[in-house]
């Protein structure tokens, strides 16, 4: 993760991973200077050098999860969003992509150092414990926004969500 210097907003490409049974896979962070202040996000990241979106979601993928059989769907949402994190903000433009899986072992792989920091591990989620659940996820109407998906289908354009920030 680097933040977005500049003022530009840092282009992140993220990924709703979906298992044949519609659980939804999410990394559990924290902020690496307070342990106690957890959530939960879906995996994905920053591009580099000149890669597209989706080339950063696959790459994002294999490094945070160990997944590299991916089904990769359309974008289904876009955000703007603007947080603290290990010291500094952090303004992004992320946009989520479907992806579908039968590749269910997950396992935090190659990830850097400030993940590492920061990043405690990862499950999967059905819809039901999403929207039951009182810990923190972002974005923060992911339950709704899965249910959405998993009774409507993806949607015929990127849903543009409100932007969040914290």
């Amino acid at each position: 993760m680097a933040d977005s210097g500049g003022g530009q907003l840092r282009k992140v490409a993220r990924v709703v991973l979906l298992d044949p049974r519609d659980r939804i896979l999410l990394l559990h962070g924290y902020e690496p200077d307070d342990p106690t202040s957890t959530w939960w996000f879906t995996p994905g990241g920053g591009l580099e050098g000149d890669e597209t979106r989706e080339e950063a979601a696959r790459r994002e993928l294999v490094e945070e999860t160990g997944i590299t059989e991916v089904e990769l769907g359309p974008v289904l949402w876009r955000r703007i969003c603007s947080f603290p994190f290990a010291g500094r903000r952090w303004d992004q433009d992320e946009w989520y992509y479907l992806g579908r899986t039968a590749q269910t072992g997950a396992q935090l792989g190659d990830i850097t150092e400030l993940e590492q920091r920061s990043v405690t591990g990862l499950r999967w989620w059905t819809c039901e414990e999403l929207a039951a659940t009182r810990e923190t996820v972002y974005p923060t109407k992911l339950a709704a926004l899965l249910r959405t998906l998993l009774d409507d289908g993806p949607p015929a354009a990127p849903v543009v969500l409100e932007t969040e920030r914290v």
